[in-house]
């Protein structure tokens, strides 16, 4: 339907589900797709849903979402905070004639106190932008901001996103603190989890993406269980798919790694190749992600001596990352703990043999041990290693785990299901606040917004098409840096 038919109030075209059309506000306040997997859930969520017939505007920060381009009632508001944390001058002080009001004022005040200031200040820009709004938008859906300001009232019932509790990452990083200037450090940065936890309880209507999720959302933010529905998020397994003509490396291992936190486990499988190069002196690493300079991993890989066999790659495109995939032996995820994986989905959705530990939901993606993956215990280097010889010595088992881990994912883990199982749980929601009796629904006459937020269309039509996946949240590097599960460095 033409932007002219909505505006004189035509009738549109159904939705896949054979309903209306929904007009969704989908927020998020960290974007990027190649630094976060806030931002790969929000493209690849945004593109499902508007292909199923619905209007998405997402309405995010910097670093902004990358949307695919060429589908119809997909767009993008650039609601801008002073981006504090840009490279290549993370934490800077911003001149007085960027400040706008008191909410820049506040978000400045936070980072010198050593503060994560941006869910709460996101959260208090979109809570006015959508009040300017009011009666656009059928639905909001937040993408793990959990900030103050969007508790009451923001204009149309509330959905909120939590991939897994940032207080799960909060007690990895101090339980590997060194000293209490280092504690104190991380419990500053973690605030914002206290805020986090308030108003989770207060939300009417939670999505997360796993089981294991959904319980420690139950148990460390005290969330009714009767609020809180898993919606699997999946793999592009178009994308993500097997190619015969890609050659195998003998040796190599992948990984997706962000920057040197505990939560992700890469010091292990650093400890592990060591001991794997003794029987396979051909073993060597490759990680998605940035290379260390300082801290665990990069003194693991002085102490054995493996600066030659552990390559780190950032900033490569989708089409690259597959063939990446595609070329490894063995693909790994060695994480202490995951809210969902989706490198192990997408690994597995390549054909590509994992190995994986059994930290958070892992197991519920990547399956049981010996049919679908090889399973072993979060934080052991002996099993990798075990796992890794046991995959590089025998070419049928990782021909038939291969196989497998596709199989699975084909049948439970694909952006297409997430899409149909958000928008059900959106009905829901709208018919519980009683919406659909007063709805004005999209094409309602609108209020202009605000002159520091722009929206860009990403329409024209374009065939159906997928593309790649994650979701993680902000933590503690050393003293400057905001944490990303990254396929690249922000």
């Amino acid at each position: 339907m033409t932007a002219e038919a909505r505006e004189a109030g035509a009738p549109e075209d159904p939705a896949a589900d054979g309903l209306r059309p929904l007009h969704i506000a989908l927020l998020t306040y960290k974007g990027n797709p190649f630094c976060g997997g806030q931002g790969v859930y929000v493209r690849h969520l945004s593109r499902e849903l508007a292909r199923l017939g619905h209007r998405v505007e997402v309405i995010g920060a910097q670093p902004y979402p990358v949307l695919d381009e060429g589908y119809d009632g997909l767009t993008l508001t650039e609601l801008p905070s002073l981006d504090l944390y840009r490279q290549p001058d993370p934490f800077r002080t911003p001149k007085r004639d960027e400040y706008r009001d008191w909410i820049d004022a506040l978000e400045v005040a936070t980072m010198w106190t050593g503060g994560f200031p941006e869910p709460l200040t996101f959260s208090l820009r979109a809570r006015r932008h959508l009040r300017a709004r009011r009666g656009e938008f059928d639905v909001v859906h937040d993408n793990q901001t959990l900030g103050y300001g969007l508790l009451g009232d923001v204009g149309a019932p509330l959905v909120t996103t939590i991939h897994h509790p940032i207080t799960v990452d909060r007690q990895l990083e101090l339980d590997a603190a060194e000293g209490w200037q280092r504690r104190c450090s991380v419990r500053r940065w973690y605030a914002f989890t206290r805020m986090q936890k308030r108003v989770a309880r207060r939300l009417p209507s939670v999505l997360t993406v796993s089981g294991t999720s959904r319980q420690e959302i139950v148990d460390h933010l005290g969330v009714r269980e009767d609020r809180v529905h898993v919606v699997h998020i999946g793999a592009d397994t178009d994308l993500f798919s097997p190619d015969p003509s890609v050659p195998v490396v003998p040796g190599r291992i992948v990984t997706t790694s962000s920057a040197d936190v505990p939560l992700k486990g890469l010091v292990h499988l650093v400890e592990a190749l060591a001991k794997v190069r003794t029987e396979h002196p051909g073993a060597h690493l490759v990680v998605v992600g940035k290379r260390p300079t300082e801290g665990p991993v990069a003194q693991a890989m002085e102490r054995y001596g493996l600066a030659g066999a552990v390559d780190f790659v950032k900033g490569i495109s989708d089409a690259e990352l597959v063939d990446l995939v595609r070329s490894a032996q063995v693909a790994c995820v060695p994480s202490l703990y995951e809210g969902f994986s989706l490198p192990a989905a997408e690994a597995m959705a390549t054909g590509t043999p994992l190995l994986a530990t059994t930290g958070g939901a892992i197991p519920e993606v990547a399956g049981r041990d010996g049919e679908t993956c090889l399973a072993v215990p979060p934080g052991d280097a002996g099993a990798l290693a075990a796992g890794l010889g046991r995959l590089l010595s025998d070419a049928a088992l990782r021909a038939r785990l291969g196989a497998a881990g596709r199989e699975r994912v084909l049948r439970h883990f694909t952006w297409a299901r997430a899409a149909e199982g958000t928008v059900a749980r959106y009905r829901e929601a709208i018919a519980r606040a009683g919406s659909d009796a007063g709805h004005t629904g999209p094409g309602a006459p609108t209020r202009p917004a605000a002159t520091t937020e722009r929206s860009t269309p990403l329409t024209a039509a374009r065939p159906a098409a997928a593309a790649p996946a994650g979701a993680g949240s902000p933590a503690p590097t050393d003293v400057a840096g905001v944490n990303s599960e990254s396929r690249a460095t922000c």
